[in-house]
This record gives C-alpha cells, sequence and structure tokens, in this order.
C-alpha cells in the first residue's frame, strides 16, 4: 500500500481539504484527487465525502484512519531503524486535555515547543467535559482518570492528589469543620454533581463523603471557575493541588481537614491509541511535557 497516498488520507481529514492536503505534499489537486480515488478503490470503500462545498470523513474513513496512521509510523520506524529517512516531526498533532490544566501549564510552554518544531501543526481541543480520544481523530490526550478503554495506552505525567479547601474568609464566617460529618453543614462549590467520596486521616481512619448531602451547593464545569469562586468565598470544595497550589502557599486558600486526603490515588496520564509504533509527533510532545512538566511538578512539594 503506498504510504504517500496513505499520507494525503491523513492530511485531507484534518484539513477537510484534498487540493491543500495534497500541496502539502507537492502533488497537483488532479493527482491528489486520484491518488485518494485509487486509494479508495484498494480499499473497495469511499473513505471521504466530496461534493462542490465541502469534504467530510465518511464511516468507513474513520474506520480506517488510525491504521493509516499507524502504517506511516511503521514505515518512519523502519526507516529511521536503518538510518534512513527523517522521521520529522511534521504534520497536524491533535491533542486534547481538561482546559484548566492547559491554561495554567500547558500553554505557557507552547512557544518554546513550537521553536523545537517548526513543521508541526498543534490543533489543540481543551475542554473540561468529558471526550472520547478514538471518536474525536485525537493522537494524544491528557485525563486525569484511571485507564479503562483497552484500546488505549498511557504514560502517567504526574500526581493528582485532591484535597479539601476554603477561602480565610469563608472558615471566619461559617466555622472550621473539625470532622468530616462537619461537612454537611457548609456550603460546597462542587465540580459538576459529585459521587461520594471516601476520606483517609494521616493514621488511617476512613470517613464518607456525601457532597449531594451538604446544606448548599454550587455546581460548577470548569476548573478555573471552581477555584475562583472558593477563592473568593463560596464555599468548600475538593481541588486538584495543582490548581490551587499558589493560592495555598500565599494563603487566599487554607486546607479544611488537612489531617484527611481523598481515598483515590488520581493521576494525570496521557493517552494515545494502542500501536506498535508511537509516531514521532506523539513522542516528541509526550516527552515534552513529561520533562517540563511531570519531573518538575511545582505543586509535589506541598
Amino acid at each position: 500500500m503506498d504510504t504517500q497516498s496513505l499520507r494525503l488520507f491523513v492530511l485531507a481529514t484534518e484539513t477537510l481539504n484534498i487540493s491543500a492536503a495534497g500541496r502539502t505534499l507537492g502533488m497537483a489537486p488532479a493527482v491528489a484527487s486520484a491518488r485518494l480515488a485509487k486509494l479508495e478503490n484498494l480499499l473497495g470503500a469511499e473513505l471521504l465525502h466530496r461534493s462542490t462545498r465541502k469534504v467530510s470523513v465518511s464511516l468507513e474513513g474513520q474506520d480506517f484512519l488510525p491504521y493509516a496512521r499507524e502504517l506511516i509510523a511503521q514505515e518512519e520506524a523502519a526507516l529511521a531503524a536503518f538510518g534512513k529517512g527523517t522521521a520529522e516531526v511534521s504534520g497536524t498533532l491533535r491533542f486534547a486535555a481538561p482546559s484548566t490544566f492547559a491554561q495554567l501549564y500547558i500553554a505557557p510552554l507552547l512557544p518554546a515547543f513550537m521553536d523545537t518544531c517548526p513543521d508541526l501543526t498543534l490543533d489543540l481541543h481543551l475542554s473540561d467535559a468529558q471526550f472520547d480520544l478514538i471518536e474525536g481523530s485525537y493522537d494524544l490526550a491528557l485525563r486525569n482518570s484511571v485507564l479503562e478503554d483497552s484500546s488505549l495506552t498511557a504514560r502517567k505525567l504526574a500526581d493528582d492528589n485532591r484535597i479539601l479547601c476554603a477561602a480565610p474568609e469563608y472558615l471566619d464566617k461559617y466555622g472550621t469543620p473539625t470532622t468530616p460529618d462537619d461537612l454537611l453543614a457548609h456550603r460546597l462549590v462542587a465540580f459538576r454533581d459529585p459521587e461520594p467520596r471516601e476520606l483517609v486521616s494521616v493514621d488511617g481512619t476512613k470517613a464518607a463523603f456525601a457532597p449531594r448531602k451538604a446544606a448548599q451547593r454550587l455546581i460548577v464545569n470548569d476548573g478555573l471557575t471552581q477555584a475562583r469562586v472558593t477563592r473568593e468565598g463560596a464555599g468548600i470544595s475538593i481541588n486538584s493541588l495543582w490548581a490551587v497550589h499558589r493560592e495555598l502557599k500565599e494563603g487566599s486558600l487554607v486546607r479544611v481537614l488537612p489531617d484527611y486526603t481523598l481515598a483515590e490515588n488520581p493521576a494525570l496520564w496521557l493517552i494515545y491509541p494502542k500501536s506498535n509504533v508511537v509516531s514521532a509527533k506523539v513522542r516528541v510532545f509526550m516527552d515534552f511535557l513529561i520533562r517540563n512538566i511531570g519531573k518538575t511538578a511545582a505543586w509535589s512539594e506541598l
């Protein structure tokens, strides 16, 4: 199978423009259309729907896309093993991440990364909402939950310890909880609508915490908003240390029930579709994030 035609197909799915994809690979529009048609004839399926107005990826094209990317990665790895080819970091990298974390830690690093990979286009999807890696055709994603999908692979970026915190002004006004049971009488700033959580003290004592039973709740779906309203005195919230470690150091937020932590041990994971070969663009970006965030996590000192 002609890997140049595979590259054309992958680029066309990213740009939704066959002529533009062809020009990137040095092909005239007519040549690009002919090569794509030849690939479709070989596979016996229409990979892209064409009309006079737009191009869209067919269901068969969506199914074939991860295989096309893997075949290209296999070729690059084989050439690199024999000292041939460049396995250059080029093309488009589609990366999905929670917007709160990305704004705080990834966005400031992007200029430096782009300087090291001038031929790479980063297509970022930033949202605190849930997303599907495969359906979204992402090359790489950041998640803060345990990997359950067997079609995916993960590398740990950093720990994601969670704590209870509030503004000093809120505690002065409504009192400071001394036991987990005291939380039920307080206002809670909740990220979405959380399920019951288990707290564990330093001596191993376990306690149940049911956020939905709190006296009053403010439910948000954005991490920066959650930290902001907590800092303004709206209530007690469960926050990741990476989201509030600066506020804890400066005193605008303080830990609530400091002897307790959440029983689970979450982490931040870089996930990508399972493959025998990781493409150069994915590997380089993962290594960059781990080197600049994971190994020097500012919140790990707390």
